[in-house]
């Protein structure tokens, strides 16, 4: 296996028919992650995790309101966010703390937030593609392994189209957990290298760095302390969001390390 970190979803090459069919961009990797631990991709494991029949996502808020429309009104929420904000008129922010089995179970979520979605768009032709966050690492590890792709594209939604802290972290987290169990280095770019230097510079104090990072002062700022604490639990979540059709995230159980 090996991994390739881009920080920015802009950072990945176009991966559209369009760029494809005319030979402009790279060949589809094996496997893509996407990772935005603050807050979209924790929030999408925590409420698999709670018995949501699936997250379907959305860069675009006009498009989210005409597909939902078509989902019976008692078997669908509304998940967004922009800003860290939750959307006006939306049943759910991007919270995990809100994603409770009574609120979400057996509910499809209809998602768009102000990062995470954008890039799993970016990514959405990727024969694997599954969302990563501190706290289902073990579980993506784990399906990584048994799965065994060659070429894993990690893409980081960053954070206003910049580089994050907290995402590369836990790329970073990832990469040292395969070399951990592989015995051997996974690392096929410096970006992948750097994030494993990250990682085991502050895996004692993932807390501090999700309140040190610029994301997490501006949610600090808006009283989601607890969303902070939660999102920096390691290994605490035992599901991979796997897209089972374009666009639709559901739930793989696995066990733990």
């Amino acid at each position: 296996m090996e991994i390739f970190v881009y920080h920015t979803p802009d950072q990945v090459p176009d991966l559209s028919p369009k760029a494809r069919k005319g030979g402009l961009s790279l060949n589809l990797p094996a496997c893509a992650i996407v990772i935005d631990v603050l807050r979209a991709t924790t929030t999408m494991a925590t409420a698999l995790e709670s018995g949501a029949e699936a997250i379907q996502v959305f860069a675009d808020i006009d498009e989210l309101f005409k597909v939902s429309k078509r989902w019976p009104a008692d078997g669908r929420l509304l998940v967004g966010e922009r800003g860290g904000e939750k959307l006006e008129g939306f049943d759910l922010g991007n919270s995990p703390a809100e994603c409770t089995p009574d609120r979400v179970g057996g509910k499809r979520l209809f998602m768009s937030t102000t990062n995470g979605t954008r890039a799993l768009e970016r990514v959405q032709a990727v024969p694997i593609l599954m969302t990563a966050s501190l706290t289902n690492r073990a579980a993506v590890v784990r399906y990584l392994l048994e799965e065994q792709p060659h070429t894993i594209w990690i893409v980081a939604a960053g954070w206003r189209g910049g580089f994050s802290l907290e995402d590369t972290i836990c790329a970073g987290a990832i990469a040292c957990a395969l070399r951990v169990e592989r015995d051997s280095d996974c690392a096929g770019d410096d970006e992948s290298i750097a994030a494993m230097a990250l990682f085991e510079q502050w895996q004692t104090r993932l807390p501090r760095l999700l309140r040190y990072a610029h994301h997490g002062r501006g949610l600090a700022a808006l009283g989601c302390d607890e969303d902070l604490d939660y999102c920096a639990q390691l290994d605490s979540v035992n599901v991979v969001p796997l897209q089972t059709e374009p666009g639709v995230l559901r739930a793989v159980q696995l066990g733990l390390f």
